[in-house]
């Protein structure tokens, strides 16, 4: 049985990618200092589901300290990485960049250099759409990523060529995954579909930024483990050589916002009160994704709609509308 150390276990990503990794019987090492970013409950909440597994283990530690990670390199076989421990949010890394810098960058080498030093030969990093800026869509692996819009994406940018030079001078096999705007049950709770969810249920104005036709490639929870798992599997489950790769994952779909509010407003069959303001300066106007090479190299394709996903995801909150409700707003 392989083991696979996935840091970030308790957010969003990392949470349902353990769980994918857990039903296919692979150990799971689990990584996460459990910060307050949001609401540590939540991240709890998920945890509690993946210590049911008795193959997942739980290591709470910040990747930014070199020394507690490596400890866990030494004291482990370890098979792949998939490093999905990141500070989100391009908003609140314009106010407090540096733990950005701290986590995405300093975090990402921390973890390479302890694979460098146990010969682990597997690394799937979690990078994100907010790379490709003001770029021509649809969005493709191949634009020019080297104009960031907030310390948030230029963090991420910075461990895509850290994985790059680890890559090229020690052989270690890199995957990329470039993810578009992920929603879905148990979401992050500063996300706009979480917020928008318990908001218009309880009647609280929903902040729309710009005029609300700003549209993004949703991409629901599933179809990214899926797609995460695909790239895992083509290092460690196929012989091929070390490779450096890139993949988009979103739904190839870009759709408004106010599409998806209207979405919520009908699986909740209750109105939103918008509050509009004006559009944060480092928001894109919109996202797409172009996914030709994750079908084509992974055999990988998004199997939710946006209007399956926001029912699925609406259905997940009414059950648990309580321990929604009781969550610290972000």
């Amino acid at each position: 049985m392989k083991t696979v150390l996935v840091t970030g276990c308790a957010g969003f990503i990392g949470w349902k990618v353990s769980e994918r990794l857990l039903e296919e019987n692979i150990n799971v090492i689990g990584m996460d200092n459990i910060n307050d970013y949001y609401d540590p409950r939540l991240k709890k909440w998920r945890l509690s589901t993946l210590k049911k597994n008795k193959n997942f283990s739980l290591k709470r530690l910040d990747i930014s300290k070199y020394t507690p990670v490596r400890k866990v390199f030494s004291e482990n076989k370890i098979d792949a990485v998939i490093n999905l421990a990141a500070r989100a949010g391009v908003r609140s890394s314009v106010e407090d960049p540096w733990v950005y810098l701290d986590t995405n960058v300093k975090g990402t080498l921390n973890l390479l250099e302890s694979c460098k030093e146990f010969s682990v030969n597997k690394f799937v990093l979690a990078s994100t759409s907010s790379l490709y800026g003001l770029n021509e869509m649809p969005f493709r692996e191949t634009d020019r990523t080297d104009s960031p819009l907030a310390p948030y994406s230029a963090t991420k940018k910075g461990a895509e060529v850290l994985c790059y030079s680890y890559h090229y001078l020690y052989g270690l096999d890199v995957t990329i995954t470039r993810y578009f705007t992920v929603y879905g049950p148990a979401g992050r709770p500063d996300m706009s579909i979480f917020i928008f969810i318990k908001n218009i249920d309880n009647g609280i104005p929903i902040t729309v930024f710009g005029d609300g036709k700003q549209q993004r490639d949703f991409s629901y929870i599933d179809d990214i483990a899926d797609g995460t798992l695909k790239c895992l599997q083509l290092g460690i489950e196929s012989y091929r050589p070390a490779g450096y790769e890139i993949f988009n994952f979103g739904s190839d779909n870009s759709v408004e916002l106010m599409y998806v509010i209207n979405l919520i407003e009908d699986a909740l069959g209750k109105k939103a009160v918008m509050k509009f303001l004006p559009r944060h300066p480092a928001d894109v106007f919109a996202t797409w994704a172009y996914i030709e090479k994750s079908k084509e190299k992974l055999n990988w394709h998004p199997k939710t709609t946006i209007e399956e996903g926001i029912k699925k995801t609406v259905e997940w909150y009414i059950k648990n509308r309580e321990f929604v409700n009781s969550l610290k707003s972000p």
